[in-house]
């Protein structure tokens, strides 16, 4: 049977039209995206599906037919978690579709301001730190309704941290990113202790800044570009950048011209070289989508927190998985991001944990804001089971081996 030809898209619906009906095409119309998929799962819609939307963004880059504001709707409510991407037998790039139709959904209607405002904030890292510290004072006497995120700790300059006994000289870079900045001193810390006992002394250039991918996911090319290439000058003296949020690292990585690694799969191939104590404790573990779905550092991970003696781990996976978080949807649309994040809230409750692992920034803020108990990255508690150097342990004239990155689909 002949292979069909790719449709033309119409010359009137604007730039990236053609990349997205090439994208499209590929989608074979299985339906195996649909159980995996949070939105679908929400709404039980097929416009809220990955099949829907494709279908959506596809008629639009045609011309085919005129965009409204319910079908608008049913794309900004994607969570760009990818599970479809990870259960297509096709191999569709949903996320590269969807960063393409938002492109051109921003180009024809805007964008809300609440959007626009955290976009431009998060661009401008030193009025961002001071409104971050002025939410930390007044945090106790805001209304619920204006408490959108945990209260920040105080704040710690990103690198400031106490010298550390790296025994071999190699170093690493860090990626801090925007909102974390202020929120991961604890993470950074952590890191750097993990980092110094593998060998490696772990450096976060001043100059850098928000990652870009708040931008990216909501249509804001241009934004991101620039980001882009600031983070690009930054760390242009690097070989290795390592990054905490899963969330972040794709971003990170399109913009650096060096090798770009998630902090948990760089600890994972120099596991060898750390040591943990023993803790008698159960902890619940949510896996971000960007960590299972982009980053793929979830055997990692698992690894790391298995090599803990007496640490009993107990994985969330309520609902679709899914904390609701995506980004900014946890400002501009909390009422659904709230109906993602209660199944996983009301599991991790019933499991007797007695403290909940985030990888990712984000998640960890949406899933701080809603509960009371502790939520950190897991390197802080990898970090706090870590036992001391022996004297004897030398780490002088190690080679750098390079990191196995995550596997990508081909």
């Amino acid at each position: 049977m002949p292979h069909a030809t790719p449709a033309q898209a119409s010359p009137q619906a604007g730039p990236g039209s053609d990349e997205v009906v090439a994208l499209a095409d590929r989608c074979v119309q299985c339906g195996l995206c649909l159980p995996v998929c949070p939105t679908y799962t929400h709404d039980r819609l097929e416009p809220e599906s990955p099949r829907g939307r494709i279908a959506l963004a596809r008629t639009w880059a045609l011309g085919a037919v005129e965009s409204t504001p319910v079908g608008d709707l049913h794309l900004d409510h994607c969570l760009g978690c990818r599970n479809c991407e990870a259960v297509c037998p096709a191999g569709v790039e949903y996320g590269a579709l969807l960063n393409l139709a938002r492109v051109q959904q921003r180009a024809r209607r805007g964008t809300n301001l609440r959007q626009r405002g955290a976009e431009w904030l998060v661009m401008r890292p030193r009025l961002l730190r001071a409104l971050l510290r002025l939410y930390r004072i007044a945090y106790p006497i805001l209304p619920a309704g204006l408490r959108a995120l945990p209260r920040p700790p105080a704040w710690t300059r990103a690198g400031a941290t106490p010298p550390l006994d790296v025994r071999g000289g190699h170093r690493v870079g860090l990626f801090v990113g925007c909102v974390a900045d202020h929120y991961e001193a604890a993470a950074r810390d952590a890191l750097a202790r993990l980092c110094a006992a593998a060998g490696f002394e772990l450096v976060a250039p001043a100059s850098q800044g928000c990652c870009g991918s708040m931008h990216v996911h909501a249509g804001n090319a241009t934004a991101a570009s620039t980001l882009a290439a600031r983070n690009r000058d930054a760390f242009a003296d690097c070989t290795t950048v390592l990054t905490l949020a899963s969330g972040c690292h794709e971003a990170v990585a399109a913009s650096l011209e060096v090798e770009t690694v998630d902090a948990l799969t760089f600890l994972d191939v120099h596991r060898d070289r750390l040591r943990f104590g023993e803790r008698r404790e159960r902890v619940a573990l949510h896996l971000p989508c960007t960590q299972r779905n982009v980053v793929r550092s979830v055997p990692a991970l698992r690894r790391l927190l298995a090599a803990v003696p007496g640490l009993e781990v107990v994985e969330l996976d309520a609902g679709s998985g899914c904390c609701g978080a995506a980004g900014t949807a946890m400002l501009t649309d909390p009422t659904r991001a709230d109906d993602y994040r209660r199944p996983l809230l009301e599991q991790f409750a019933a499991s007797g944990a007695s403290r909940l692992l985030s990888a990712n920034i984000g998640c960890r803020l949406h899933l701080g804001s809603g509960s009371s108990a502790q939520v950190l990255h897991p390197v802080e508690l990898l970090a706090e089971a870590l036992l001391p150097l022996a004297p004897d342990d030398h780490r002088a004239g190690l080679e750098l081996p390079r990191p196995v990155p995550p596997s990508r689909r081909p």
